[in-house]
């Protein structure tokens, strides 16, 4: 999920440098301040952010009212054209076809821009020929089935919404699949001995939650992954040991919540981590003293929003003493009993893992309902700072969103920046399904977009559709 690395042709011996008085006969005149390529790079995005903001602070209110507009129809016309043929530049994402689906046709449900029924049903044809026939999706026919892809298939065709797109999912086969990537620690792998981490947690089960397949056996030992990956910063890595991460911390946050498991996590530090990756280009940086990048405006606005909605949580954190482990397992209100199962090691002796049976599990279906039916508080970011960066510094007038001011366009960037815009619109909405107040949406009204669940970053009425066609089966 991290965006493109920092272009390594700056020059990082560059610097600034002053003179300081020195004792006589000192062999030092002068010191060399020596800025890093982040540090330089940071100078480059700070002038140009300001040179934009100072444009519009400056002009007229007629003018003003102009730059802040969302360019609907371009971005509309940039993501059809994209749906119906890329060019050969495209060639690299060959096994991230499904995400292409995903990026661009959840952008135009954002927009609310019906599809053409053929260009549905080639949608639906296109990734049933990645459905692989022991489970799962693969990057494109014929491809190594894989948790990313699957999530990214699964999100298409709920948001499709069809009845004959939702069918084609094949729930049982999926499930299996799930189930084959699950490592015996708890954790998912990507795919057949692939990568282990938080990303992998979160397809998993926001695909088995929205398919209404999440049970016990899906779910033992996520949480317990997941708490070994938060950091001392208070954010989440992609695995145990590593960073802290914009959008490992939002997977790991939204699979806590989905697995009934949130309260596990140091909320209130985790607050802190993500509160401060807001900068001061009023968008979000992924990670401490990085660039700011307009996909973050998901991925870590779309984790605030998530934790609006558990502030009793981490107020009656605060308000608690610390507790050891073993108190924390029996403060969880009987919800939770100590299990354990057995495991073959190499050397032919066995191993006993234990784990924490949560019997709220396989609920989760009910877990996305019922989270955003929950009462909403203030949004713990600036939503107003955050449209503006959006819609001055990662819009592109011709179309489409860029990560950051001399960046180019592309259609994942312009998902999770329209997903992020969506998010801060709505961050005020007393629930889910009333509109903002016309303050909290920067520009004109008709920038509003549709609003999302932010667990699964769906258009609310394409998951409120689903969960309906998915809870009558078994």
């Amino acid at each position: 999920m991290e965006s493109s690395p920092i272009d390594s042709s700056s020059n990082a011996s560059s610097g600034l440098s002053s003179s300081t008085s020195s004792p006589p006969h000192s062999d030092r005149d002068h010191r060399q301040i020596t800025l890093t390529v982040t540090q330089l790079e940071q100078l480059k995005v700070e002038e140009k952010v300001s040179e934009i903001y100072r444009i519009l602070s400056g002009a007229p209110a007629h003018t003003q009212t102009l730059m802040l507009e969302l360019w609907r129809d371009k971005h509309i016309e940039f993501l059809t054209r994209g749906l119906n043929q890329l060019g050969p530049t495209y060639r690299v994402l060959d096994a991230n076809r499904p995400w292409l689906c995903y990026w661009i046709i959840h952008s135009m449900a954002l927009l609310r821009e019906s599809l053409d029924i053929e260009v549905e049903n080639n949608a639906v044809d296109f990734l049933s020929r990645c459905k692989d026939i022991n489970g799962g999706y693969g990057g494109g026919p014929g491809q190594l089935p894989h948790l990313a892809t699957t999530y990214a298939a699964v999100n298409t065709l709920v948001t499709l919404g069809s009845n004959s797109a939702l069918l084609s999912i094949n729930r049982e086969a999926l499930r299996e699949f799930l189930l084959r990537m699950k490592d015996f620690c708890g954790a998912f792998r990507m795919h057949h001995t692939g990568e282990m981490d938080v990303r992998a947690c979160y397809t998993a089960i926001s695909v088995a939650s929205l398919l209404n397949i999440l049970d016990f056996e899906i779910t033992k030992g996520v949480g317990d992954y997941i708490l070994r990956c938060q950091t001392y910063e208070g954010g989440i890595a992609g695995e145990p040991g590593s960073e802290a991460h914009g959008g490992y911390t939002f997977c790991g946050l939204a699979t806590m919540i989905l697995i009934n498991e949130v309260h596990r996590l140091d909320l209130t530090s985790l607050i802190d981590w993500v509160a401060f990756r807001q900068g001061l280009e009023f968008g979000f940086q992924g990670r401490t003293n990085k660039l700011v990048d307009g996909c973050y405006s998901f991925w870590q606005g779309g984790s605030l929003f998530l934790i609006q909605r558990l502030l009793s949580i981490a107020e009656n954190q605060i308000k608690s003493l610390p507790m050891s482990i073993e108190q924390e397992q029996l403060s969880m209100e009987g919800n939770v009993d100590s299990a354990a199962f057995t495991v073959p090691k190499p050397d032919g002796s066995q191993r006993q893992i234990h784990y924490f049976e949560n019997k709220d599990a396989g609920k989760g279906s009910a877990t996305g309902l019922d989270f955003i039916r929950t009462t909403n508080g203030g949004p713990l970011f600036h939503s107003i700072a955050l449209q503006q960066y959006i819609l001055l510094c990662s819009q592109v007038l011709e179309g489409g969103f860029k990560d950051k001011p001399g960046k180019v366009r592309d259609h994942y960037h312009s998902c999770y920046c329209l997903s992020g815009l969506s998010v801060s619109q709505y961050s005020f909405s007393k629930s889910a399904d009333s509109p903002p107040p016309p303050n909290a949406v920067l520009g004109p009204y008709s920038n509003l977009l549709e609003p999302v669940h932010p667990l699964y970053n769906l258009v609310l009425d394409k998951y409120y559709k689903a969960h309906e066609f998915f809870s009558v089966m078994s």
